[in-house]
């Protein structure tokens, strides 16, 4: 890189005083000139001790600053930290995160060399608490039958077009070329944007070699929320962006399994025989289940847990889906937009 171009990072928050720390000092850590880099953590109104942290850090490095989302939407926060931005770059990041010690540069290498729109890394999954529980989940986290095709899940043998990256890095001119994040979507706000891009003509690339650490949910009970929220969002993404170019495939396939269930066990107080179909779904998905867990079972993990992983990420994302559904058929009735 001959010239070192400033760079934009942008870190929504709310209630993340056991990350934002771990975060910040990676970020610190890496190999970017801090005086080409500008932080601005956005935070959502948090009733931890997150602001306090981050105005610690502001005391002791001045380009990180903290900007407070009264709105407390995630979208509306990183729209606020992209309009005060100044950077040619801007890198919207998680508090759940941490980034290895080239990740800035490589990507910034990448973006101008590609003229990409948007670059981004692995996403290498992780747990605080490391048990054969949360281990448990780490692995279901990372497989495809848990997460899909998603590149920046799975990874790649080498530089790629893709359709989303997560934590990526963006030119400014594609925000003003493609516009913001809606904020209309509580979650999907990246992916949507990303299809944005795609549709618009842009181009999104995985950068394989550069990797960052996200920090999963590692109890059942946090991951079965946080993926009916996902499950419900992507239902709600369609309705308010009016589209479904905006998500891929792999974002109904739970929902489509939970119908293949419930649809036939309906229709069975009519017709009893089709009560096999939710049969042969429910042993089919059951059996795939027990045979890759029983090939991801290592010491760190057990199947049991494994299994419980699984069906609590399908079912919660398939249930939160189908209450998505409920919800639009909800607004439509009441006339809402």
């Amino acid at each position: 890189m001959k010239k070192t171009p400033l760079i934009s990072i942008i870190i929504p928050t709310l209630n993340e005083e056991k990350y934002i720390a771990q975060c910040l000092d990676s970020i610190l850590d890496t190999a970017y000139a801090k005086d080409k880099m500008e932080v601005f953590v956005v935070d959502a109104v948090s009733q931890d001790k997150t602001r306090k942290i981050v105005q610690e850090y502001h005391e002791k490095h001045s380009f990180v600053h903290l900007l407070e989302n009264l709105d407390t939407d995630t979208p509306v926060g990183m729209n606020l930290g992209i309009n005060v931005s100044k950077g040619k770059y801007i890198f919207i990041l998680s508090a759940h995160a941490e980034y290895k010690h080239d990740y800035f540069v490589k990507l910034v290498e990448s973006i101008a060399e590609l003229n990409a729109d948007c670059v981004g890394g692995v996403l290498v999954t992780d747990v605080k608490n490391k048990n054969k529980k949360s281990s448990a989940i780490k692995e279901v986290l990372m497989h495809r039958f848990g997460v899909g095709n998603a590149s920046f899940r799975t990874g790649s043998d080498k530089v790629k077009l893709v359709d989303t990256v997560a934590f990526g890095c963006y030119k400014r001119d594609t925000f003003e070329k493609y516009g913001l994040f809606n904020e209309k979507l509580i979650r999907n706000q990246d992916i949507e944007l990303n299809k944005r891009i795609i549709n618009g003509g842009g181009k999104i690339y995985l950068i394989p070699e550069v990797t960052c650490t996200y920090y999963a949910r590692d109890n059942f009970m946090d991951l079965a929320k946080n993926n009916y929220a996902n499950g419900f969002w992507n239902i709600l993404t369609a309705y308010y962006t009016k589209t479904l170019n905006s998500l891929s495939l792999r974002h109904f396939i739970p929902l489509l399994f939970l119908l293949s269930l419930i649809i036939p066990l309906i229709f069975s107080l009519i017709i009893p025989q089709v009560l096999w179909i939710t049969f042969f779904s429910l042993v089919s998905y059951l059996s795939l289940v027990i045979i890759i867990s029983s090939r991801l079972k290592n010491n760190s993990n057990s199947i049991g847990y494994l299994i419980i992983s699984f069906l609590t990420l399908h079912f919660s994302y398939g249930l939160g889906s189908l209450m998505g559904i409920f919800s639009v058929i909800n607004k439509y009735i009441k006339g809402e937009k």
